[in-house]
């Protein structure tokens, strides 16, 4: 299975994101912001880092790349789409996603281990694990404060399309398990087609065990098993 890696001037995890395709079996391709080929690509990754070096707002600029247009082509026509930090940012921005992340309610970086809860086992991204099934995963970002308004957090909770949300060690939503105040405690979310997934946190960092978990491959193990299906 091909994955294509979009890099922006500003990426980061573009790396991080190969090795975590390469352990579950896939191959990954590297797609440049001013291509306008997939390169057969049959999964597009939007990895974390700073497109465009956040300038203006983070991802504001990177959503008008020439490969934008290609990626948002893939996704109208059911491909599935990851976007991951500052690539949930780019989802956002290029409406492929509601909502927006705004700066953390801390207005500080955060950069540590946070515990996700799967609120929704059945999609294309999440079928490798449990409803109610909690990872330990990575965070990296400095605007990562999921916003939207009523209706539309109420339309996402009621079509489960709220996929991670931040929960303590015990699988409870508190404000302390929350690394940037994301409203309802949103950790990632699929559009209404569930072919498109935005995420903060970072399963491509959890892959290994010597990175401290290995609780992100189950992300990856799901998109291979749905896609070669």
């Amino acid at each position: 299975m091909r994955f294509g890696i979009v890099t922006f001037p500003g990426s980061n995890r573009e790396v991080d994101a190969r090795l975590a395709v390469e352990a579950v079996g896939g191959e990954a391709v590297s797609l440049w912001h001013k291509d306008h080929d997939l390169r057969g690509a049959e999964v597009i990754i939007l990895p974390g880092g700073f497109s465009y070096g956040d300038y203006l707002r983070a991802g504001a600029i990177a959503r008008f790349a020439p490969i934008m247009q290609e990626v948002v082509e893939h996704a109208k026509r059911g491909g599935p789409v990851l976007g991951i930090c500052n690539g949930f940012q780019i989802l956002c921005e290029a409406h492929l996603l509601p909502g927006a992340l705004l700066r953390n309610a801390s207005l500080r970086f955060a950069s540590d281990w946070v515990t996700l809860r799967v609120e929704n086992s059945g999609t294309l991204f999440t079928n490798a694990y449990e409803a109610g099934q909690l990872i330990r995963v990575p965070v990296a970002h400095g605007d990562g404060r999921f916003t939207a308004d009523r209706d539309t957090l109420q339309a996402l909770e009621d079509r489960g399309q709220v996929v991670f949300r931040y929960v303590d060690r015990t699988g409870e939503p508190t404000p302390a398990a929350n690394p940037n105040g994301s409203l309802n405690h949103i950790a990632g979310i699929v559009n209404d087609r569930g072919n498109v997934l935005g995420l903060m946190p970072h399963p491509e960092d959890a892959v290994d065990p010597l990175l401290g978990s290995t609780d992100g491959l189950g992300l990856f193990e799901s998109i291979v098993a749905r896609v070669a299906a």
